[in-house]
């Protein structure tokens, strides 16, 4: 059974009630599904003895900007045994701005979820040290929200004094 198929079946026979979404894009296999699968999700793709994704390579957003669910939450994953990369993605609607933390099935995503928190504003819930990455800890803006000045907002970041 080639790698796709795999994945698709098994992700079909784990998690009936999930409503996944599968589609290719460039020659990668994406699946979208509710937030509240995200852990479970992640955790079987990882552990499973045919699958092994040990891999979390990022984590990222996207803002929609008018969208019901304003942002989407990107995870690219990757398995060495089959060399093969999948993408996972959840909605997150902006009244209800989080989602489930996967730092403890994979330690790389610590860092990334809180870039994706400081850059979008998108938290991550039982994160262990959910905190800004770039921007102080004041800074009320996301930079990578749509509705973010191009060019900044005046005065909203003082400037270090010489």
């Amino acid at each position: 059974m080639e790698t796709k198929e795999l994945i698709i079946q098994k992700l079909k026979d784990n998690f009936p009630n999930a409503e996944l979404n599968f589609t290719e894009f460039r020659g990668e296999l994406n699946v979208k599904f509710d937030k509240k699968f995200i852990n479970p999700v992640c955790k079987f793709l990882k552990e499973d003895s045919e699958l092994q994704f040990l891999l979390c390579e990022d984590i990222t957003a996207v803002d929609w900007a008018t969208r019901k669910n304003r942002f989407t939450v990107v995870y690219h994953i990757f398995s060495l045994q089959h060399n093969f990369r999948l993408v996972l993605k959840a909605d997150v609607d902006e009244s209800d701005c989080n989602i489930d933390t996967v730092s403890s099935i994979w330690k790389t995503s610590d860092w990334q979820e809180r870039e994706c928190y400081d850059m979008y504003g998108i938290k991550f819930n039982n994160h262990p040290d959910m905190r800004r990455i770039y921007l102080p800890e004041e800074f009320e803006y996301h930079p990578l929200r749509k509705d973010f000045p191009l060019m900044g907002i005046p005065g909203s970041l003082p400037l270090p004094k010489k």
